[in-house]
């Protein structure tokens, strides 16, 4: 694809924004007109008045006249009034209905986004193309057509009525207009350079803002503000920067368009005065002249800074458009059907995953029974949330299958096949908002009842029932006003409610107290009973009663059994017990 078809796509995707909103911009840009239309008529009623009016011999017609031309220029004052209140109230009301729409296609689109994507891009920068740019966008949104429409009404209008006061004036004019234009040109490549720069350096910094502040329990533990504000400095000193290089940019623009619409004044003065000396031009038409001229150049101004408004809009669509363009990595195939309830029968054949370039698992084969719990154990690194992160497809096989119930699980589609699947993980994440929705977040049709009922289950409903607001307590960002025990019943709750065919245990009790893990495990006993279970574990004494064990290695598989049979056998898994529990 050439340049400048991409460029001509990018402003068809842009302009297909208006298009629910048809109705509004036609309105916008009439009453635009009807505006830039008054203004032109002003002009040569002046000029009528000094050169018709006020020169005649018969005194007694003058106040009559001026009279009703004050008439109607009140009335055109009446008219302009009426279309400035709904280009500026209606017209910013179009960019708003347009922003919201940009902003929840992109939040959408985000929200399908694959594991992966998330894995390599800091959520810091999303919210900079979600607030930022899209703020830009919106000012060019409304703006942009608008004052593109009417200042070539304007430029058009006063041109015409320009050449047939004077055409030899007229011809200087555009000559001017000419090299502003080119200058405008010749400028532009330089600030799409600048403002994509300044865009990616208030990403930088934002992204810099969320990770400290979500980690400031973190930072302020280990004293390491002072590390905090240096990276700080350097990312705003280098927005700083960027933002100099482009101020010096557009100094150098504006100062260049505004010297020359000096020398324009100074040229129209000079030459106005000689062709009034030579009895070709009037001195009423030179005012008139004048009065124009400062109407062309508004328009020529307002198209100067809408080529920054431009630049700044069309770099944040680009961005804006790039998060579109990414297209998830998993998705449903054209033929997926739907899961319906599964039994959980999970067969791994024959899998290899490969994360940038590195394999994670090669060649892993084992069969889960429906309604039996196996437990993962292995060092860090060796692929046990890997396997689990590919049963409800947060990442999809290279090579191999993972088959549910016989099924390879890319043919059920990703909503379908999620419904049958609860995970809790050891880092759960509440959202910042009441208890009673952070449990109801498992199934949100579920009743009052039906949610206590979950959390009783989870043995956290005593607790919930003290708190002062109950279930309709705020839990804080990421639950922070919970501890990490009381956060984990929650989540457990949160799955007791989805109540799902298999459930995924991610290290669910390895950040815990005794106490803690106690009433946890008791929970994740009763969540996991004729539930098809995997659970990665640590702590090897929370999975005793697992069916059967699969100690992972770099290898592979390197042994399997339930817990008995692994400690006779004197292995790997032998050896990490004893080293737990000193035996």
């Amino acid at each position: 694809m050439t340049k400048t078809k991409k460029k001509k796509s990018l402003l068809a995707r842009f302009a297909s924004y208006y298009k629910p909103y048809l109705w509004l911009f036609t309105a916008d840009l009439f009453f635009a007109a009807v505006e830039g239309a008054v203004g032109l008529a002003f002009p040569s009623i002046i000029r009528y008045l000094i050169n018709d009016v006020f020169t005649m011999s018969n005194q007694s017609m003058i106040i009559p006249i001026l009279t009703r031309t004050a008439l109607l220029m009140l009335g055109l004052y009446v008219v302009e009034a009426v279309a400035l209140y709904f280009v500026t109230s209606y017209g910013h009301i179009l960019g708003a209905r347009i922003e919201t729409d940009m902003r929840r296609e992109l939040f959408t689109h985000m929200e399908k986004l694959s594991f992966s994507f998330f894995d390599n891009t800091s959520t810091g920068k999303m919210v900079s193309r979600l607030i930022t740019d899209l703020f830009e966008i919106t000012e060019l949104a409304h703006h942009g057509p608008e004052n593109v429409f009417i200042s070539f009404f304007k430029l058009i209008g006063s041109f015409i009525i320009l050449a047939m006061i004077h055409v030899p004036m007229t011809l200087i004019l555009i000559f001017f207009t000419a090299v502003m234009l080119m200058v405008t040109l010749g400028y532009r490549k330089m600030m799409t350079s600048a403002f994509m720069d300044n865009r990616r350096k208030i990403a930088d910094v934002n992204a810099i803002v969320q990770d400290s502040l979500s980690g400031i329990r973190t930072v302020q533990s280990f004293s390491s503000e002072e590390i905090e504000m240096d990276k700080f400095h350097r990312g705003n000193e280098a927005f700083y920067r960027s933002k100099r290089r482009t101020y010096m940019v557009m100094g150098r623009y504006h100062t260049l368009n505004r010297f020359m619409q000096g020398m324009l004044y100074l040229t129209t003065l000079v030459a106005g005065g000689l062709f009034v000396v030579r009895g070709t031009l009037n001195p009423a038409d030179v005012i008139a002249y004048i009065l124009y001229i400062n109407m062309f150049l508004d328009p020529i101004r307002t198209l100067i800074m809408f080529n920054e408004q431009f630049q700044q809009g069309m770099t944040g669509f680009k961005r804006m458009i790039q998060v579109l363009d990414t297209e998830p990595e998993i998705a449903d195939r054209p033929d997926a059907v739907d899961a319906g309830t599964l039994e959980g029968r999970i067969i791994f054949d024959q899998v290899t995953f490969r994360y940038e370039d590195e394999n994670v698992l090669d060649g892993l084969s084992f069969t889960v029974e429906a309604g039996k719990t196996v437990a993962l154990v292995g060092p860090s690194g060796v692929g046990k949330t890997t396997i689990c992160s590919l049963i409800p497809r947060f990442y999809d096989v290279t090579l191999g299958q993972v088959l549910i119930d016989g099924t390879d699980v890319r043919d059920f589609t990703l909503d379908s096949l999620r419904d049958n699947i609860a995970v809790v993980q050891q880092d759960v994440y509440l959202f910042n908002s009441s208890v009673r929705d952070n449990i109801a977040y498992g199934n949100w049709d579920a009743s009052l009842e039906e949610i206590k009922e979950a959390a009783r289950r989870a043995n956290i409903d005593d607790f919930i029932e003290s708190l002062p607001d109950g279930y309709d307590t705020v839990v804080g960002e990421r639950g922070v006003r919970f501890s990490g025990g009381e956060r984990q019943r929650i989540s457990i709750a949160r799955a007791f409610l989805r109540n799902p065919p298999i459930l995924i245990l991610d290290e669910a009790t390895s950040s815990l107290d005794n106490i803690s893990e106690r009433y946890i495990q008791a929970a994740l006993d009763d969540l996991s009973r004729d539930r098809t279970t995997l659970v990665i574990a640590h702590r090897l004494s929370t999975i005793r009663n697992a069916d059967e064990i699969l100690v992972l290695s770099d290898r592979g598989i390197a042994e399997r059994g339930t817990h008995q049979e692994l400690l006779d056998r004197r292995g790997e898994y032998a050896s990490l017990y004893r080293s737990q529990f000193e035996i």
